[in-house]
Parts: C-alpha cells; sequence; structure tokens
C-alpha cells in the first residue's frame, strides 16, 4: 500500500463554515421555497380582495367602504353628526315659528312646513343614531334599518299634512298675510335648502341613503317655506286663488308619502338580506 500524497503546503486549506453541506442545503432550500411564499402571499391578497369585494356585492357593507380610508371615514362621521345637531336645534327653531304662523295665520303651506321641520328635527336624530357607532360606519346593516324608520315617518307625517291641507280647502280657510309671515317663510327657506345641500354633500360620500334622505327632508322644508312666500303673495293680489296655499300643502304631503312608501319598498327586503353582517357594526 501507498500512502496517500502530503497536502501541499500551499495551497489554501478549505474554510469549514463555506464548505457546510448544512448550511449550503439551508440556502438552497430558501431558495427553493422563496417562490411558493411569494405565491401564497399573492394568493392570500387575492382572497381577502374578494372577500372584501364580496362583503360590499352583498352588501354588508356600503361602497364608501371601498373608497374611504379609516381615519376619512371617521372624519366624515363626526361631521355628519355635527351637521345633524346643527339641523336638530335649528328645525326646533323654525318648526316653532311655523307652527306659530300657521295657527295665527290659518296657512295650511305653514302647518305643512312647520310638520316637515318636525319630521327633519326626527330625521336628524335617526342620523344620529346611525352614526354614533364609530365601528358601523360602513354597515348596510344599521343603514337600511335607519332608512326603514324615515321611511315610517315620513308616511306618518304626511297623512298628517294631508289631512290638514285637504280640511283647509273643504272649509275654504284664507290664509292671512302680513310681515311675520313673510320673515318666517325666507328664513326657513334659506336655512333649510343650505342645511339639504350639507347633508346631500356628506351623504354621496359616505354613500348614506339615510343622510340623502334627511337632505331630501330639508330640501323639501326649505321648498315649502318658499311656498309660503309665494301663496301669500298671490293671495294677496289675487283672493280668488285662495285654494293655492292648500293645494301646495297637498302636493308637498303626497312627495313625502310618495319617498316613504318608496323608501320602505327599496329598504325592507334589504335588511333581512344584511342581517348576516350584524357583526360590522
Amino acid at each position: 500500500m501507498t500512502d496517500p500524497p502530503a497536502p501541499d503546503p500551499s495551497s489554501p486549506i478549505p474554510n469549514p463554515t463555506i464548505v457546510d453541506p448544512s448550511a449550503v442545503n439551508g440556502q438552497c432550500e430558501q431558495i427553493d421555497q422563496e417562490p411558493p411564499r411569494g405565491e401564497s402571499q399573492g394568493e392570500f391578497k387575492m382572497d381577502q380582495e374578494m372577500k372584501i369585494s364580496e362583503n360590499v356585492d352583498g352588501e354588508g357593507l356600503l361602497e364608501s367602504s371601498m373608497r374611504l380610508k379609516p381615519h376619512e371615514a371617521q372624519s366624515y362621521r363626526k361631521k355628519a353628526l355635527y351637521v345633524s345637531w346643527v339641523s336638530i336645534v335649528v328645525t326646533i327653531i323654525l318648526a316653532i315659528a311655523a307652527f306659530t304662523v300657521s295657527v295665527m295665520r290659518h296657512s295650511a303651506s305653514a302647518f305643512g312646513f312647520a310638520f316637515d321641520a318636525t319630521l327633519d328635527v326626527l330625521s336628524s336624530i335617526i342620523v344620529l343614531w346611525r352614526y354614533s357607532n364609530a365601528a358601523a360606519v360602513h354597515s348596510a346593516h344599521r343603514e337600511y334599518i335607519a332608512c326603514v324608520i324615515l321611511g315610517v315617518v315620513f308616511i306618518l307625517s304626511s297623512l298628517c299634512i294631508l289631512g290638514k291641507a285637504i280640511h283647509d280647502l273643504s272649509t275654504k280657510l284664507l290664509p292671512r298675510v302680513d310681515d311675520f309671515l313673510f320673515s318666517v317663510s325666507i328664513v326657513s327657506g334659506v336655512l333649510c335648502i343650505l342645511l339639504a345641500v350639507v347633508k346631500f354633500m356628506l351623504g354621496r360620500v359616505l354613500t348614506s341613503r339615510a343622510l340623502i334622505t334627511d337632505g331630501f327632508n330639508s330640501l323639501v322644508g326649505g321648498i315649502m317655506g318658499f311656498s309660503i312666500l309665494i301663496s301669500a303673495e298671490v293671495f294677496k293680489h289675487e283672493p280668488q286663488v285662495w285654494y293655492l296655499d292648500g293645494t301646495i300643502g297637498v302636493l308637498i304631503g303626497l312627495i313625502i308619502l310618495a319617498y316613504g312608501v318608496k323608501l320602505l319598498v327599496d329598504t325592507v327586503p334589504r335588511i333581512r338580506q344584511t342581517r348576516n353582517y350584524e357583526r360590522f357594526e
């Protein structure tokens, strides 16, 4: 037997930490596993997006959940609460003034506006409840519950407005015109239209039908406020058109009734569809 050749002293001695098989295998395993891990992350992200999309399509969440960042949604929610409080205070004052005008001046349209202002107070309270829970800012279920309550309130209020207007027309009740009536109608019309514009803007951003409905009610109040002025001015110059005031009251009552019925038809079935998503609240 021959002895193995002696190592050449000039050749470098291999570093065991570099040629360690376990280290090499570990690196190879990591390299081989990186693509599947990236693929799994992509699949997870896709699954998450699909779940969010399914929630929106299934009406568990409102469309605003896809467009607004959390801090933006909360900012708009606080603005909606602030506008609702302002609306409650303003419309309570206007309702008291309009009821006073209705009793003193026998105005059916003033009575209609007073009832609409009362309705505006109730609808703003419902909006306060709708956005009182910060976690439910995008909850479709809570949104539809608020809309159903608004629909019921609209129908009840419209019946009262229609009853008063029809009574005044049947008894030929003539309105009385003075500066107090003009002042109330102008202030009411301007303030209600301003509130309606702000509510429409917030409702559009939050995709909230409850807020838009509240804005619609304020818009109707603004129109009724100016209608008091118009009907009183017409009666002042043309006494034979005494029925204009009551006719406007009937028209406004029918509009509120139709909107309330449509609101119930659209939202009652959706409450059943979204009740499984109550956890988002």
